[in-house]
């Protein structure tokens, strides 16, 4: 029997599922991802976090359509989410490409669109205009929510600030190693819900934005010691944590087994004790620094948070 999962309401009333599967780098091998998405389904796997620039959509879409017509799951109870990538900010580019992205996941909304990034190329393209185009998206009803990923606060607060819909998640980095407090915190302040990537420090990462390099302290003898106490692995501790400070993380993986792991964190809470514990791992180590885009006038990552 799968898991109840809980869920977290967003600022406009809709719900999200509190775990997500991540299908970054699954472009590689398209039959993987397709494989993952419907194994996650069958283990109680409802939100999927996706992009355009992962080149894995229409797999992603493929494996969805095929458990809604078997049945085993409705339209309705899927969050799915989709982002806009960094060479269509233009505003006249964001409703033209939520519409591929919608066709290559058969669907006909997105339950969440995001703008991936608050930097853009090969044009040097205002978030702000880029937004216009996202606020369009939902006003069509190609999208039910908009939100960003990896804006900092203070591009947040330009946006909220300018802003007719106002975003209702920042997707960033968040694990025991970056437990980004003083942006969860802003976030929180604004009722911008937290979507966090990379809970486990994407382990063997070799990728454009940062070279293969230390993984998180996974096995740290905290985490070991409280995956003891509840019977859990290290990895479901992790997860948890992001769930009990209030984040969503999104684990990508496609192995069942993990799979199977990775949502089965709902039958345990950490105490109060035991997150101040976890908090004190946190050195600032950042996985995907996009180190390529820090150049750009919008790189998130030159302040504090």
């Amino acid at each position: 029997m799968p898991p109840q999962v809980e869920t977290i309401i967003l600022s406009n009333g809709y719900k999200v599922p509190a775990i997500g599967l991540g299908t970054w780098q699954g472009g590689n091998d398209p039959g993987e991802v397709y494989e993952a998405v419907q194994i996650a389904i069958d283990e109680g796997y409802r939100h999927f976090d996706c992009a355009s620039v992962y080149g894995n959509e229409a797999e992603i879409g493929k494996a969805l359509q095929e458990k809604i017509t078997a049945g085993v799951v409705k339209r309705e109870d899927l969050y799915i989410v989709t982002k806009i990538w960094n060479d269509e900010h233009k505003e006249k580019l964001v409703v033209p490409a939520c519409q591929r992205s919608l066709k290559k996941l058969g669907l006909g909304y997105i339950d969440l669109y995001l703008v991936h990034w608050p930097l853009s190329y090969p044009d040097d393209v205002d978030y702000i205009e880029t937004w216009r185009g996202m606020e369009k998206c939902v006003e069509l009803g190609f999208t039910r929510s908009i939100g960003v990923s990896n804006f900092n606060s203070q591009q947040l607060t330009r946006l909220l600030d300018s802003a007719t819909i106002k975003p209702v998640m920042n997707q960033i980095e968040v694990h025991i190693n970056l437990n980004q407090k003083k942006l969860r915190e802003f976030c929180a302040s604004k009722a911008i819900a937290v979507t966090g990537y990379s809970p486990f420090g994407a382990p063997g990462r070799c990728t454009g934005f940062q070279p293969p390099g230390p993984d998180i302290n996974l096995q740290s003898p905290v985490i070991t010691e409280i995956a003891k106490k509840y019977n859990k692995t290290n990895a479901q501790v992790a997860l948890r944590y992001s769930i009990d400070i209030g984040i969503i993380p999104i684990p990508k993986s496609s192995s069942p087994k993990r799979l199977r792991e990775n949502i089965n964190v709902f039958d345990f809470k950490l105490t109060p004790e035991e997150i101040v514990a976890i908090d004190q791992l946190d050195c600032g180590f950042r996985t995907c620094n996009a180190i390529e885009y820090k150049e750009c006038k919008e790189y998130p990552f030159n302040i504090e948070f």
